[in-house]
């Protein structure tokens, strides 16, 4: 039998759509290497040399958190904005402003019967021993406890929880901050990741790989208060149709509808 280039056109016509349509969700699959962190690469964009973590150094708009004790209670509650002794401190974004004690933009702390004393550009324990030598000429005995209270990161873009979250510990590092944002997500680029990190004099954007093995020595392994933390999408990620949650069925029906037609196509050239 016969067969005209143009009912064989036709049907390629008939196969070709569906299965176009199969080819740009199979497309949207993430390859196992675009998945993986700290990879060994023979070139780096990372020196390799170690470059240890340095402390967060005070700013105007920090909030911190004082305690001084002593052994008059009348005393310690001349400085205490928040009484600790009660319980637990809990702290939230709305309360940080009413328990502690802004660091204002000359860069000191206003205390009460003392004045200003300079913290910005210092330590937490630096700032502390400044307080301490004040505290000095007022108080003989006591004890003074300084905490940062805007300790948190932000985790933005293509992560599974986006959010703010708190530093819970001295020195938190990049993937210990993006597991708590759920991981990054399928269709994040771990190539080039950026963070905006605050300075005393301005806001600095970075670039960074975390599928690089080297990045553990380098200056972004560790985050700092304040920090925001972007994961930007995969180019090309125009076709969002991975968020649906029918991605599965689209996909056996665009399968099952070109397993069809290639049967019927079939068919019709062994006629």
């Amino acid at each position: 039998m016969k067969i005209s280039l143009r009912s064989f056109r036709f049907n390629i016509k008939k196969i070709s759509q569906p299965a176009l349509i199969l080819l740009i969700v199979l497309g949207g699959c993430v390859s196992n290497k675009d998945a993986t962190y700290l990879q060994i690469y023979e070139e780096s964009q990372y020196s390799g040399e170690y470059v240890p973590p340095v402390d967060y150094l005070l700013q105007a708009n920090d909030n911190i958190y004082l305690q001084v004790s002593t052994p008059d209670p009348r005393v310690s509650a001349f400085f205490n904005v928040f009484d600790a002794t009660g319980g637990t401190m809990t702290v939230t974004e709305a309360s940080a402003q009413l328990m502690s004690y802004p660091v204002e933009l000359d860069g000191t702390v206003n205390l009460p019967y003392v004045g200003s004393v300079l913290v910005a550009g210092k330590t937490l324990p630096d700032a502390k021993l400044s307080i301490e030598e004040v505290l000095k000429e007022y108080v003989t005995e006591f004890t003074v406890t300084v905490k940062l209270l805007n300790n948190y990161v932000s985790v933005l873009g293509e992560v599974n929880t986006p959010g703010l979250y708190p530093i819970y510990k001295e020195r938190l590092n990049i993937f210990q901050a993006l597991s708590m944002a759920g991981d990054v997500a399928d269709f994040g680029d771990r190539y080039q990741l950026a963070i905006i990190r605050q300075t005393d004099t301005a806001s600095i954007v970075k670039e960074f790989d975390i599928s690089d093995r080297n990045i553990i020595d380098s200056e972004f392994y560790y985050v700092m208060p304040n920090d925001v933390i972007y994961v930007k999408p995969l180019k090309g990620r125009y076709f969002a149709i991975n968020t649906s949650p029918y991605v599965f069925a689209f996909s056996a029906i665009a399968a099952l509808g070109t397993l069809v037609l290639l049967i019927q196509n079939t068919r019709l050239l062994s006629q």
